[in-house]
């Protein structure tokens, strides 16, 4: 960091130039782990930390160190004992239990981009429609949220008509058969994220049914994710949501 600042005045750098060189320094090794300070700069949004298979005090670690560079911190698959370890060096740190997320925002100002839409077919998939809504809103969007409205039920759907055409980018979280995605990629003319869950009787093998049908869809224009994987979906839709706001 020194060396780039010491460039930046004695060579004249341009800002442009000064971050391409940012993008490349080197990460903070703590032995267990490499935090990348410099994600933010590449990415946009700082480096996640994925908290199952981490010990408390590896968690405590990585947090304190990504705060230090850092107003913003997103541990994923955090339950309280994550909570707990993030604590100890951030008492502002907020779980969302239902979610499994750990949130630290210390910005003074945040923006709010509206255009991504969150929904999700049952009421058992909410945590990880949580996961989304949330990972979207702490990346700068605006969200809107459409819950229980599966097909079993396809009038709860159509009622949210006027959300679905807001919307620049909807995720859709589907459970049992997985077929929402599809029915909402017929009704509009925006990128659909969707997200298998891993709820359902036997035969949906643990989301597996689901993740097939999302894939084997004859809808255009819909994407998908891995099971349960609300963050990867929140992520991406805030990707998308930024770069349509921009046109």
């Amino acid at each position: 960091m020194r060396e780039v600042l010491q460039r930046f005045r004695e060579d004249g750098l341009t800002l442009e130039d000064t971050l391409k060189l940012l993008r490349d320094l080197p990460y903070q090794d703590l032995d267990f782990a490499k935090v990348d300070h410099h994600r933010a700069i590449r990415k946009g949004f700082p480096e996640v930390i994925y908290g199952e298979g981490k010990s408390p005090q590896q968690l405590a670690s990585i947090a304190e160190a990504v705060l230090q560079q850092s107003d913003v911190l997103l541990v994923t698959r955090a339950g309280p004992e994550a909570f707990q370890a993030v604590l100890t060096n951030a008492p502002d740190a907020i779980h969302h239990e239902s979610a499994r997320l750990v949130v630290v925002d210390r910005r003074s100002q945040r923006e709010c981009i509206p255009g991504v839409l969150v929904a999700c077919a049952g009421t058992a998939d909410l945590p990880v429609a949580m996961e989304a809504s949330v990972t979207a809103e702490l990346m700068g969007c605006g969200v809107e949220t459409v819950y229980d409205v599966g097909v079993a039920g396809i009038h709860r759907l159509l009622d949210q008509r006027e959300a679905l055409e807001r919307a620049r980018v909807i995720v859709v979280v589907a459970g049992m058969e997985g077929a929402l995605p599809s029915v909402v990629g017929g009704l509009v003319k925006v990128p659909v994220i969707a997200v298998p869950t891993s709820i359902g009787y036997g035969s949906s093998f643990e989301g597996l049914a689901a993740l097939l049908a999302m894939l084997n869809s004859c809808s255009p224009g819909i994407g998908v994710v891995n099971i349960d994987n609300g963050f990867g979906a929140g992520y991406l839709a805030a990707l998308i949501n930024k770069a349509s706001s921009r046109d």
